[in-house]
């Protein structure tokens, strides 16, 4: 995609940015606006190493979109996707592409890919999801989990603690330390990505976050 593209779609989701923006405004826990913002521009990355045809409006919507009804940000997600199905519905796009973006965003999360609750995705929600789970590696990762541990009351670390497998989204959702939610899902997200961009960038953020987790516990041990 070009920047002429680009700046055509964006042109074009310039409703759907707003509303991202007024419903995602006052986040505390590390999914507002802003890391919306991210995501689209690093998948906007992706898109520009992707040779097959891609629905860039599908992508970036969804990328704008997707905290807008999950359950860390809403306390009613059923209404909040109704009503983002309805405003989708004035935005001038498609049914298809009101699919597309729903399905994208409902399968989009960890928690459903690891406990076999998610959907395939097309190539579409795949960038979406590789663009997402980048925002959580690398520095921004680490800030925002810290940040999200702080809104959600998790202790920063207890070394007499060890990293866990979940067997249920319940027990994934009750909570842990900072550090080691590092290990029980951050790390895990490497292998998952789908694009060859999400691979080589995740793994590059990854190495940042081992050589802060090499410093961070030679400092708690002090």
């Amino acid at each position: 995609m070009n920047e002429a593209q680009l700046q055509e779609v964006t042109a074009q989701i310039a409703g759907i940015m707003d509303y991202a923006k007024q419903h995602l405004a006052h986040d505390g826990s590390g999914h507002g606006y802003d890391h919306a913002q991210r995501v689209a521009h690093l998948a906007e990355k992706i898109l520009a190493h992707t040779e097959e045809p891609v629905d860039a409006t599908v992508v970036l919507a969804a990328c704008y979109l997707h905290d807008t009804i999950d359950d860390k940000v809403v306390a009613d997600v059923e209404a909040a996707t109704e009503d983002l199905r309805e405003f989708l519905g004035t935005q001038g796009l498609s049914g298809e592409q009101v699919l597309e973006i729903l399905l994208i965003i409902d399968n989009l999360s960890f928690s459903k890919q690891y406990f076999g609750n998610s959907l395939p995705l097309p190539l579409t929600g795949q960038i979406v999801q590789d663009a997402d789970r980048l925002e959580a590696l690398g520095a921004m990762g680490l800030l925002r989990t810290a940040y999200f541990g702080g809104y959600s009351g998790h202790p920063l670390h207890d070394p007499n603690m060890e990293p866990k497998k979940f067997t249920s989204k319940a027990e994934y959702r009750q909570g842990t330390t900072v550090i080691n939610h590092v290990y029980e899902k951050l790390f895990l997200l490497v292998d998952l990505m789908n694009t060859p961009y999400g691979k080589q960038e995740g793994l590059r953020r990854k190495q940042f976050m081992e050589n802060f987790l090499t410093e961070f516990y030679q400092e708690w041990d002090i």
